[in-house]
């Protein structure tokens, strides 16, 4: 995906919801500490805050479960989904437009359950969008970076019925956040991993008509 092949985002993309609560105070103190010189290195620090300091809830065999923003920071640790959630809600505490993107992957194996898969996109002015991915890269293979002009998402489409949805959402899929919030813990998603589809609402930034190969 190139930035540029994406419109502008509209308002939706800057909204405090229940999620994504970036007006919560813990929020806008870090947000706070965060700040760069421009809105290009704010982006950049709240992607390596997020990836680098919430611990995901599988590398580092934690049990709590976080849905909501807040929570997230509060607890220090998160599912890709849930990192996303936070992620967004410190791009947007800058007024930084921002959205929600997502996968559909094998998860454990060529023969075991798909999972949802999410990562970001942020607005980065003269430049457009950007999908990057704060799921973190503390499993071995994965190495995501910052880097506006290139894309390296944390996992690419290698095996069948393995997708990568094109559109960016300013609202994480309902589907996934009542999953995430009925999740008990860890070791239940481990079980039977969250798999949901997206919603058929409006509420997204178009992909382009033929989208390119981003495997």
């Amino acid at each position: 995906m190139h930035m540029s092949e994406y419109p502008p985002p509209v308002a939706d993309f800057l909204m405090d919801t229940e999620v994504v609560d970036f007006h919560h105070p813990q929020i806008q103190s870090l947000a706070a500490s965060l700040s760069g010189r421009t809105p290009l290195l704010t982006a950049k620090n709240c992607f390596d805050w997020v990836r680098d300091h919430i611990e995901h809830s599988i590398d580092f065999h934690r049990e709590e479960v976080a849905c909501k923003a807040s929570d997230v920071l509060r607890i220090g640790t998160g599912l890709c989904t849930a990192k996303s959630h936070l992620l967004v809600a410190l791009w947007r505490a800058h007024q930084i437009p921002s959205g929600f993107c997502y996968q559909r992957l094998i998860f454990g194996g060529d023969h075991a359950s798909y999972c949802t898969h999410g990562f970001e996109a942020v607005w980065l002015e003269g430049l457009g969008w950007y999908r990057c991915d704060a799921r973190g890269n503390t499993k071995p293979g994965i190495h995501c970076e910052f880097t506006p002009g290139q894309e390296n998402l944390a996992y690419p489409i290698i095996r069948e019925g393995e997708r990568l949805f094109p559109d960016i959402w300013a609202l994480p899929w309902p589907e996934l956040v009542t999953a995430l919030e009925s999740l008990p813990d860890i070791s239940q998603y481990l079980r039977d991993p969250i798999d949901v589809h997206p919603p058929a609402a409006s509420g997204w930034v178009d992909a382009p008509a033929t989208p390119p190969n981003t495997a």
